[in-house]
Parts: C-alpha cells; sequence; structure tokens
C-alpha cells in the first residue's frame, strides 16, 4: 500500500527518531498505517447520539473479535495559563515519545489542546500529518466540563462557552496545518456530566474516554505503569497516557516496555477511529 518513495522517506524519519532517543530499535512486528489518499479523506466513523439526543461517548471496542486490538491514546495538555511557564523552560511536549512510537511503528490517537498546538504548532503539524496518528480534540485550555475535576479550572457555566472552547480548539488545530482532526472528544480528566454531553451535542463530535488508566501522570517509575497498562488490557481496550514531558516523564520509557509484551501477546495496536468503526452504533 506505500510506494517505494515512502518506504524511503519513513527510513529518514526513523534513523532521525532513533537518533533524537539515543536508542537503537527493537526489531517488532509493525502496524502499518494505511497509505495517505490523493483525494480528501471519508467522513471518520462516530457513534450515533445518545439518549435525548446526547452527545455520544465511547469507552472501547469490541471485546469478542478474532483480533485482539488496542488503542493507545496521549493527551497532549496545556492549559490557557501555562505560557509563562513553556516560555521559562518547562516541556508540555514530549518529542522523544512520538519518536519511539514512529521507532517502533505503533498507531495512536493524540488528544490535544489547542493551546498546546498553539505553543508546539510544528509537532502538532507533524503529528497530523502524519498517517501512523491522528489528532483529536481535548478542548482548547484544558479547562474542566464539570466542578470539582481533579483541582482544574472549569468553564465558565456556560453551554455556549462548553462548545466555544471545543470549536475553538479545532480553529487552532486548522490554523497550524492540522486540515483533518478527528470529530473525536476527551474531557479535560474524563470530567463529564448530562449537562456537558448536552452542550457538545450540536459540535457531532462522538467523546471518548478509556478503561484502562496508565497512571502515568506524574509518575517517574516506568515500570510502575507498564504494568498498570499491562495488567489492564482486554481486547478492544483504550488506554489513556500522556505526551507531556514535565507532567509524565516516565511514559516514554513505559510504552517501550509495554509494546513488546502486548505483541507478543497477540495485540495489534489501531488508533481510536479503528475501534470506532468495528463498533455496531455508529453512524
Amino acid at each position: 500500500m506505500i510506494t517505494l518513495v515512502r518506504r524511503v522517506a519513513a527510513a529518514c524519519v526513523l534513523g532521525a527518531a532513533l537518533a533524537a532517543c539515543g536508542t537503537a530499535p527493537v526489531p517488532q512486528r509493525a502496524e502499518r498505517p494505511p497509505a495517505r489518499p490523493s483525494a480528501a479523506p471519508s467522513r471518520p466513523p462516530t457513534l450515533a447520539p445518545g439518549p435525548a439526543g446526547l452527545t455520544p461517548v465511547f469507552r472501547n471496542g469490541p471485546r469478542h473479535t478474532p483480533a485482539k486490538t488496542v488503542a493507545l491514546t496521549f493527551d497532549a495538555d496545556m492549559t490557557a495559563g501555562q505560557g509563562e511557564r513553556a516560555a521559562r523552560g518547562e516541556r508540555f511536549d514530549n518529542p522523544r515519545l512520538i519518536g519511539t512510537l514512529r521507532a517502533l511503528k505503533v498507531p495512536a490517537t493524540v488528544f490535544m489542546t489547542g493551546r498546546w498546538a498553539e505553543e508546539y504548532p510544528a509537532q502538532a503539524r507533524s503529528i497530523g500529518r502524519d498517517p501512523l496518528f491522528e489528532v483529536a480534540n481535548h478542548s482548547y485550555s484544558h479547562y474542566a466540563f464539570t466542578d470539582d475535576c481533579y483541582g482544574l479550572p472549569t468553564i465558565d457555566d456556560s453551554q455556549a462557552r462548553m462548545r466555544a472552547d471545543v470549536e475553538r480548539a479545532f480553529a487552532a488545530f486548522r490554523a497550524v496545518g492540522v486540515d483533518h482532526a478527528m470529530p473525536y472528544f476527551r474531557f479535560p480528566g474524563g470530567c463529564y456530566d448530562r449537562r456537558a454531553l448536552r452542550a457538545l451535542s450540536a459540535t457531532g463530535v462522538t467523546a471518548v474516554q478509556w478503561d484502562v488508566v496508565g497512571g502515568d501522570a506524574f509518575a517517574t517509575d516506568a515500570d510502575a505503569v507498564a504494568r498498570e497498562v499491562l495488567a489492564g488490557v482486554r481486547p478492544g481496550s483504550v488506554v489513556v497516557l500522556h505526551c507531556t514531558s514535565s507532567a509524565a516523564p516516565a511514559t516514554e520509557r513505559a510504552v517501550r516496555a509495554v509494546v513488546p509484551v502486548l505483541r507478543e501477546r497477540g495485540f495489534r495496536f489501531v488508533k481510536v477511529s479503528e475501534l470506532i468503526g468495528a463498533t455496531g452504533d455508529r453512524r
């Protein structure tokens, strides 16, 4: 499916990623991403609206299928107020992690805030244009959509402002060159209620949660993170991890530990869109 020219280009990207990581690749069975189509991509799969037209919520793919699939997802978090910290050198990105995913040929879905895309436009564009990945919406500001959500600031108590925050993130993606962000949304902190689901119904997004928590936020023990992931993964699982060096410094090392073990167990890594496409209630 991939032309010879793209194989050569991919090899160059792989070499650059490995040089940046400073480690040699471990031979792995690769999940080959589909070639980029020359025409506009078809409409991504989404779930049908929930009861009373509420935004549908997706947590995991089919459990009982011949193929064992798992989706690794990474939240690229940055709030609207963290620009000064980034200017002082704090890293809210994790290029080493992205390089490792490319080296190991692991498809992934990156839930990106609009503020993250604005801070790291070249990285956002590179991720968004790489067929190995897909970019989805994690809000613009990473403010919570409910009260009492892990200490996060809360969006003003208005459904219109909730919608505007999501739409602002999509606009930020387009502005930096991510032209085909997926119509998927992950609530900051995973916190939502019926009011939030009602507020976002007009945007047409599918809310994507997870069934496996990697526990990498603020963790420094990569082995502990890997154990959490490996203990929780089942066919169709969605794993939540983070793509933020300062707040999740162990994630890249954990991924290097997790990937070969899951492949040995017969799992194939996919993007969230493939799991949603395999469900029976999509629209």
